[in-house]
């Protein structure tokens, strides 16, 4: 089956089932929950007992000056990328789900501003629009259309990452957001009834070529705003003059987002290579090292080209993780992040998965002295999972210490897409499971203990295709739920004493 067949079938799925279920097409301010799915009776709703909080000792994030507090800013969390919160999660106890859904579309980046609200970039097969959502009830208070997608023939618009999968909030509670028009806008929120109004457009058009396309963009720790594409460019914005540099990586991609810390370090990963870059006297990208790694002989199903799936990830004050693509098994492989030269770079590298079977395309989560990553092998498109289909399992925990890296723990848990997070305040990595061989096509909010791999509690989220997550970050609010996008709208998972 093609790729472009696979997209029609699964939007005319998603198309019907939504139409069935009496939902109305989009529109600003329709939101109903999610429909529930055929076989939601015949599966476990509550597996597990509620968890007893067991906080991870980790080292503060240092607050960016230029982006909203650590936790609420990005999908990622933080400049770091540490997809950790400092804040718990829900507990387990009689965990309760509300959700909605706003039409064919899929809202799988948010931030939180300062009165709790979700900032919200949602996407489907037209285009994206950001999204001001209520916390609790999930309603839309507001939203701002973007520029519509460009379709690639070459590529499906379930894998095509060009402009609607990343933005971040900034310190001023304002949504930058990178266009499918070669554009980084500046959007911010309105006075009075809740909504956006633009107030800034940085034209990037003369730095990205045609047939390329903007892909993630972050300040560094002066402001400056760094961009990346997915055909190799690296470029910056200075905010105030709009004035823009860029270089071109020779013969490399960029499919994933990117990484600063308070030095100054900007940490890229391309398909064939780890980078530090600095900001040069003029503005200028400027490449401080460069360490290739090991990408393998081939693209891996279930990550979106040949080479790491991972964002750059910092640990500590000193560390930059990614994963690899090597065969027959991936590696997760940790490098001194410092300015300084170094005769050898690498810190260590340790094998995870199963062989044959390892992929990621999801971020590192950083916790304490440890990462953990998840396993993705496997998955093509929302079909890998439907008549109880499900991808290659495995979750592990990798722990750094001065004698190297070592895998503490694999978990045998299936999580066929999701950006897992961590809350260090009690203990639980979140992770969104869909086991192999049950025609239900059941998605669980599934709890695993970061000390020890066992899984704690699942909660069903629902099953059937709207319940597929595809690639989208869960997130843990301030208020302690937690949220995730799905095909069809998002899922809020709460505790029963807390809803």
């Amino acid at each position: 089956m093609t790729r472009t067949l696979i997209t029609r079938v699964v939007a005319l799925c998603a198309t019907v089932a939504i139409a069935a279920a009496g939902v109305p097409a989009a529109s600003a301010h329709t939101w109903v929950p999610i429909p529930p799915g055929p076989a939601d009776l015949f599966v476990p709703r509550f597996e597990g007992a509620p968890a007893v909080a067991n906080p991870v000792a980790s080292r503060p994030i240092p607050e960016h000056p230029y982006l909203a507090d650590n936790g609420s800013n990005s999908m990622h969390n933080d400049a770091y990328a540490s997809d950790a919160y400092a804040h718990s999660g829900p507990l387990g106890e009689d965990p309760r789900i509300n959700s909605a859904t706003y039409g064919i579309e899929e809202c799988a980046t948010m931030a939180f501003d300062r009165a709790g609200r979700i900032v919200a970039l949602c996407g489907g097969l037209e285009g994206s629009r950001l999204m001001l959502l209520d916390p609790e009830s999930l309603a839309v208070l507001g939203a701002h259309p973007l520029p519509p997608r460009q379709l690639n023939p070459e590529k499906s618009p379930l894998e095509d990452i060009c402009a609607g999968a990343y933005f971040y909030l900034d310190h001023r509670d304002r949504a930058v957001i990178a266009t499918t028009n070669a554009q980084i806008w500046v959007v911010g929120q309105q006075d009075g009834p809740p909504g956006f109004a633009l107030e800034r457009t940085y034209d990037l058009g003369e730095h990205i070529p045609d047939g390329d396309c903007l892909v993630a963009q972050l300040p560094d720790w002066s402001g400056h705003i760094w961009f990346v594409t997915q055909g190799g460019g690296v470029g910056t914005v200075d905010p105030e003059s709009g004035d823009v540099r860029s270089i071109r990586l020779s013969g490399e991609q960029i499919v994933n987002s990117f990484a600063v810390d308070e030095t100054g370090g900007v940490f890229i990963v391309s398909t064939h290579a780890l980078y530090r870059f600095d900001r040069g006297p003029d503005g200028e990208p400027r490449v401080t090292w460069r360490e290739e790694y090991d990408r393998g002989s081939r693209h891996k199903p279930g990550q979106l080209s040949q080479g790491s799936g991972t964002t750059p990830t910092l640990v500590g004050d000193d560390l930059v993780v990614i994963t690899d693509n090597a065969d027959p098994r991936m590696h997760v492989i940790a490098y001194h992040r410092t300015a300084k030269d170094r005769p050898r770079r690498r810190v260590c590298a340790v094998p995870v998965f199963e062989e044959g079977t390892s992929a990621t395309e999801n971020s590192i989560v950083a916790a304490g002295r440890s990462v953990i990553v998840e396993n993705n092998y496997g998955y093509t498109s929302p079909l890998s999972t439907m008549f109880g289909g499900s991808t290659a399992p495995g979750i592990a925990r990798v722990e750094f210490s001065r004698s190297g890296c070592a895998t503490r723990w694999t978990s045998d848990e299936i999580a066929p897409t999701n950006v897992p997070k961590a809350s260090l305040a009690n203990g639980l990595l979140y992770v969104y499971t869909k086991p192999e061989g049950v025609r239900a096509d059941p998605w669980y909010f599934t709890a695993i203990d970061i000390h020890t791999g066992r899984t704690v509690w699942k909660r069903l989220g629902g099953t059937g295709l709207l319940w597929n997550n595809h690639y989208a970050s869960i997130y843990l609010g301030p208020d302690g739920a937690a949220y995730l996008a799905t095909l069809a709208g998002v899922m809020r998972v709460t505790d029963s004493d807390s809803s």
